[in-house]
């Protein structure tokens, strides 16, 4: 009695075995499902246009105004240092990518279980990273309204006026359908696209400011007549710049997508791909914040395609490739929010993997998106809010904190300098940019009419 025969424990064994089995042919069904580790034969130059698409978005219309408010030398020295400093911590998470043999971190808040544990790591990563790409999603919403009503305004100066609202609709209606693409290299195309457009509107940003010249009055003092104006104006500008660093929020997804063996492991085109993505973001983000100050002084507008109005066809064809863009950068971000809420469904809440599951979540999500871009459509005060907030800690200084926690650097070297004065620099950007940001949100929300 309460023994288990010879036959009775192989067949307990067996059993055993083929849950196992059974597990692993659900889980390996469920990841060829998800979004992230559905496909993974990407090439080098996906990386580089992804991440080109990630980062330069809306975020490089807004740099002549935070030049504007920042000044000469402080924007100069905190466009140079976030550029060093991102282009830094993007090396660190394509290194920490594959750091463990045979396993693959092949989302953020993995890369956060690892460091921080199981579940500090989730409560960590997972709030900031929805908060990113949720808000770079809204964010992006008003910037396809705005730009399409922009464009309209400028090809048809006689039509009759169309409320922003119906702008963000009819951007919302492409993602109703751009949005059931199954994974990241389903989007490739979108994505390389946009990341021509970012380059095709910068340059037109740029070279249209150039052409104008300095305006005749000129002014580069700070614009706001308080000293306690201008200091939230400064604060302010700085999540406008953290805003414009952003792409760190979907690195590890979009090398997740790319091939990997232990003879050539993925973090190789990865970098070739982010320096390529970096050296564009250089080419695009310098010339139109130095520039744009320069023509227009603390006189131009926080999204300098408002600023340039002459030549008219010039200004609406660069306001059509943000549009363009802004699509494929919507895409980016959207897809780690539906991996994530498709993981939810399925494992955690035993939902079967299909497409209505699928037609069900995404329409959901562009529509709530879309919701409150027509809600709260205060596109400067957003961004700082936004950058400052979430951004700062995701791009800025996590993925250094991260890397003392596993790899812990012997005291004072110079890799230990390195991240500490990194995540001083993130934290400070951190405290002090949605001060600002929020500021600009009630100054805005005092003449704003909801729905107008």
């Amino acid at each position: 009695m309460g023994t288990q025969g010879p036959d009775q424990d192989q067949y307990a064994r067996s059993n055993s075995h083929q849950i196992t089995d059974d597990e692993k042919a659900r889980q390996k069904e469920i990841d060829e499902w998800l979004p992230i580790t559905g496909s993974r034969n990407a090439k080098w130059w996906y990386s580089a246009f992804h991440n080109v698409t990630a980062m330069v978005g809306a975020g490089v219309l807004s740099l002549p105004y935070a030049m504007a408010e920042l000044g000469w030398g402080p924007g100069v020295v905190i466009l140079i240092l976030s550029w060093i400093i991102t282009l830094y911590t993007l090396w660190q998470m394509v290194e920490m990518h594959e750091m463990v043999p045979g396993k693959r971190f092949d989302r953020y808040h993995e890369l956060g279980q690892h460091a921080f544990g199981e579940k500090l790591g989730l409560y960590i990563v997972v709030p900031q990273q929805l908060i990113v790409e949720v808000g770079v999603c809204i964010v992006y919403m008003v910037t396809g309204g705005k730009s399409l009503k922009k464009f309209h305004d400028l090809v048809c100066k006689d039509c009759k006026d169309i409320k922003l609202t119906f702008f963000i609709m009819i951007f919302a209606s492409v993602h109703f359908v751009l949005s059931h693409l199954p994974n990241f290299n389903s989007i490739a195309g979108v994505s390389l696209c946009a990341a021509v457009m970012s380059l095709s509107y910068s340059t037109i940003a740029w070279s249209a400011s150039l052409a104008k010249g300095v305006k005749s009055d000129v002014q580069y003092g700070y614009k706001a007549k308080s000293t306690s104006g201008t200091v939230f104006n400064f604060l302010a500008a700085l999540g406008d710049v953290a805003f414009a660093y952003a792409g760190h929020n979907v690195v590890l997804e979009i090398q997740a997508t790319i091939p990997s063996t232990p003879e050539k492991p993925s973090k190789g085109p990865m970098w070739k791909g982010v320096i390529v993505a970096y050296i564009v973001v250089a080419l695009c983000y310098f010339p139109v914040a130095l520039i744009g100050y320069w023509m227009f002084g603390n006189s131009v507008d926080d999204n300098i395609l408002i600023t340039l109005e002459k030549p008219a066809w010039l200004i609406a064809m660069a306001n059509m490739f943000v549009v363009f863009h802004v699509i494929g950068s919507y895409q980016i971000y959207a897809m780690p929010v539906f991996d994530m809420m498709e993981t939810v469904l399925v494992k955690k809440m035993n939902f079967k993997p299909s497409s209505a599951l699928r037609f069900i979540v995404r329409n959901v999500y562009v529509a709530v998106t879309m919701f409150i871009g027509i809600t709260f459509p205060f596109f400067g005060g957003l961004l700082s809010f936004f950058g400052g907030f979430a951004f700062a800690p995701t791009t800025y200084f996590l993925p250094c904190v991260m890397w003392l926690a596993i790899y812990k650097p012997k005291r004072f070297s110079l890799s230990w300098w390195t991240n500490w004065i990194c995540i001083v620099f993130g934290v400070l950007l951190m405290i002090l940019a949605p001060i600002g940001g929020l500021r600009q949100i009630i100054v805005q929300a005092k003449t704003y009419e909801f729905y107008s």
